[in-house]
């Protein structure tokens, strides 16, 4: 902010703008990686805010709010970046998540 304030150029030095390129050039590989990781061998991690309870009078387990992280199987992960990849909303991938984490977390 002070360099801003003080009108030297704005552009970064030569150094940090060669060390900025070279990071958004491998980044891509690292998500790509990563990606390839979790729809093959291992799995990804998911993490969803979900409501628990009954909802039966003079009932102590009224409804609350919990939040669940899991591992959810790769099968998954796969068909979740697919439709991630082809530009599907949040809303659309709900179903498969809520899929994954009954089987995940629910099921033996």
């Amino acid at each position: 902010m002070e360099r801003y304030r003080a009108g030297k150029p704005t552009s970064p030095q030569e150094r940090l703008g060669t060390g900025l390129e070279t990071e958004s050039g491998w980044q891509w590989l690292a998500r790509a990686q990563a990606r390839h990781q979790a729809v093959t061998s291992s799995s990804m991690m998911v993490g969803v805010t979900a409501y628990f309870g009954f909802t039966c009078t003079d009932s102590s387990d009224d409804i609350r709010e919990r939040g669940i992280t899991t591992a959810i199987w790769p099968t998954y992960a796969k068909q979740l970046l697919e439709l991630q990849e082809a530009g599907a909303t949040e809303e659309d991938l709900h179903p498969i998540v809520a899929e994954a984490i009954t089987e995940s977390c629910f099921t033996q």
